[in-house]
């Protein structure tokens, strides 16, 4: 009996063990991560690099915020990468004309980002209303605005690749908030508030880091929302009921066709966000800012541990995972390996993630049983 009971102990103390890596897999991936580069990579464990994974983190991560509520439904939203560009070339073309029209600077963007943010919920909003009242397959249905988002975002700047000509002035305010930075670290002078220092010699100029990063700042208030809306509220809580089991909803009384129309206005909304940054960061607006960054944003989903069968799912860890597609990239570059291996390290660790989430799935019936 003691030895049956012993034995019992250990499996069930094997099990926690399993049961813990598989949920925390992917932190304990970037951590890992995290050594090796800073162990083989030069330049990689310091503020200034690890303030510049974080900034270009931002756009993967604020796409994963709006895809989570997506997948968590069961769906699918491939439009979100246009309309990243859709917003900032928007944003762009409205400041550049107001401010050359002789418009206040400060009046120039606070319009033209809160149009560009309204122009940006349309495609997600014609994506809901599809998916929920016509009953067109998500796949489908956003795939089909991906062509007509990418198609006005050119129109829009006459074909060409980027929005440009902003006033010299703009420029300046934009790349303020977009490359600036509440506090910065200047190597042996310490930290300093608001603005970066210039005219440093190049020796301490390249060592300056941004500690806290206005788009950073950014995308954690948006994460912090969105994150407490999914995890604390009742739309939350219907966001999970719907993915879980549709019917099941259904005859509870959620309103399933509203619910989804608002989850793909909320993707588009924070894919809007993401591309009026990008315009502060880059001083241009861009139709194809985010074209790589589309299935970016659905592999950081799926390796933070949302499940692709809906009803599963946090922004903490699609945050996560986009924190572990821009380490990869960021110390591939610094070791000097062809940045093409970047796509396959990334769809091995999606794979991984799938099999993982399985694994899960497999320990939680076997918990169940026994």
């Amino acid at each position: 009996m003691a030895a049956t009971s012993s034995g019992r102990k250990q499996a069930a103390s094997t099990n926690q063990i399993l049961d813990f890596i598989v949920r925390s897999w992917a932190y304990i991936f970037l951590l890992i991560m995290i050594l090796f580069f800073s162990l083989t990579g030069r330049g990689f464990f310091t503020l200034a690099n690890f303030s510049n994974v974080l900034v270009t983190s931002t756009m993967v991560a604020l796409m994963a915020i709006g895809q989570t509520y997506v997948v968590i439904t069961a769906g699918i939203d491939l439009s979100i990468g246009w309309t990243v560009g859709l917003a900032s070339v928007i944003s762009a073309r409205i400041m550049r004309d107001m401010v050359n029209a002789g418009t206040d600077i400060g009046a120039a963007m606070v319009i033209a980002v809160i149009l560009a943010l309204a122009a940006s919920i349309i495609p997600g909003f014609v994506n809901g209303v599809l998916i929920a009242r016509v009953k067109v397959p998500p796949f489908i249905a956003t795939l089909g605005m991906f062509g007509i988002v990418r198609g006005a975002a050119f129109l829009l700047t006459d074909g060409q690749q980027v929005v440009g000509g902003l006033p010299n002035q703009l420029q300046s305010v934009l790349r303020s908030i977009g490359s600036g930075s509440l506090l910065w670290y200047i190597p042996g002078q310490g930290i300093t508030f608001l603005n970066r220092p210039t005219d440093l010699p190049p020796e301490i100029s390249r060592g300056v880091a941004g500690l806290l990063p206005y788009p950073v700042i950014i995308t954690a208030v948006v994460v912090l929302i969105f994150g407490f809306i999914l995890g604390r509220m009742k739309f939350g809580r219907h966001t999970y009921a719907i993915g879980g089991n549709q019917d099941a909803s259904i005859r509870a009384g959620i309103n399933i066709r509203r619910h989804l129309i608002w989850i793909y206005v909320f993707s588009a909304f924070t894919a809007g966000i993401a591309g009026v940054l990008h315009t502060f960061r880059f001083t241009a607006g861009a139709p194809n800012a985010a074209e790589a960054a589309l299935l970016q944003s659905v592999a950081a989903v799926v390796i933070g541990g949302t499940s692709l069968f809906g009803g599963e799912g946090k922004i903490s860890g699609a945050v996560i995972g986009a924190l572990i597609i821009n380490v990869l990239s960021n110390g591939l570059v610094i070791l000097n390996i062809n940045p093409l291996w970047q796509f396959i390290v990334v769809g091995v660790v999606i794979i991984v993630a799938v099999l993982v989430n399985q694994a899960q799935t497999a320990l939680e019936r076997l918990r169940t049983n026994g």
